[in-house]
């Protein structure tokens, strides 16, 4: 259940299963506030769109989810985002960042393969965590190129390398560099921003199907993405969620103006 800050304009919205509960969140660059008193649920086993204009806070907010902002000096959390089952606060001290990404899996607006062969990118992450097993790392490298649609078109040349690829390829080598280590969560920022209409069917055909796998948060500037992929959809600006509910009623009857004159183009 969202818990409304005073002074921000909210929306209760009842997620009856829960994989991360934010609670309160704020995000510093050195002084410069950039996330303010964010709070609501993510729901578990579903897709999570956040939308809003540029420099509102969508993408901070995105990689506080898997502690990406610890790559950057001088940077601050307060609050909580509690991750579900073991309800640990993923952005408290003492919390193992490395852990956490292991957990919350990324995928980047551009296309970023290792110069390495495909085989040996979707096997990265594995190796990482210390598995050894070449059967068991064969195996969840065809089921996650399987689950990122990707086998048919690279089984026979797997040896070859992934920077070789188209760039629709490429992204979903990526999405299934993240898939095979099981993660619990799946980030998406602006997945298909670098992508042609086609490559662009395809990432959003498997987005909407991932939510029988794994939760998933995608940030996006295309209201027809969010429109087409995601359960819920959140809407910032300004480092704030304005509005926050089903997809279906913020695009056909959002509850605030803001919320209606941003998705009806009035400014972005």
């Amino acid at each position: 259940m969202e818990r409304p800050k005073p002074g921000a304009t909210t929306i209760t919205v009842d997620i009856p299963r829960p994989k991360a509960i934010l609670k309160d969140v704020e995000f510093y660059y050195g002084a410069t506030q950039a996330l303010k008193g964010i709070s609501l649920d993510i729901e578990e086993l579903a897709v999570t769109a956040l939308i809003g204009p540029s420099g509102c806070g969508k993408s901070t907010l995105l990689r506080c989810f898997n502690r990406m902002h610890d790559l950057t000096s001088d940077t601050r959390y307060v609050g909580e985002i509690i991750l579900n089952p073991d309800r640990i606060n993923i952005i408290g001290s003492g919390i193992d960042a490395i852990e956490v990404r292991m957990r919350i899996g990324m995928v980047f607006q551009k296309p970023n393969p290792f110069p390495k062969s495909i085989y040996d990118n979707v096997a990265y992450g594995l190796r990482v965590r210390g598995e050894r097993n070449r059967g068991l790392i064969e195996g969840k490298v065809e089921q996650a190129l399987r689950a990122a649609a990707l086998w048919d078109e690279v089984k026979d040349r797997l040896r070859q390398p992934g920077t070789a690829l188209s760039g629709g390829q490429q992204q979903r080598l990526c999405i299934a560099r993240a898939l095979a280590t099981d993660p619990e969560v799946l980030l998406f920022d602006e997945p298909t921003s670098a992508l042609d209409p086609i490559a662009t069917a395809s990432i959003e055909e498997l987005i909407a199907e991932m939510d029988q796998k794994v939760t998933v948060v995608i940030v996006t500037h295309n209201m027809q993405q969010a429109a087409r992929v995601s359960k819920h959809t959140a809407f910032l600006y300004l480092g704030e969620v304005i509005e926050y509910g089903a997809t279906e009623q913020i695009f056909t009857n959002p509850r605030t103006k803001r919320t209606a004159d941003y998705i009806t183009g009035r400014y972005g």
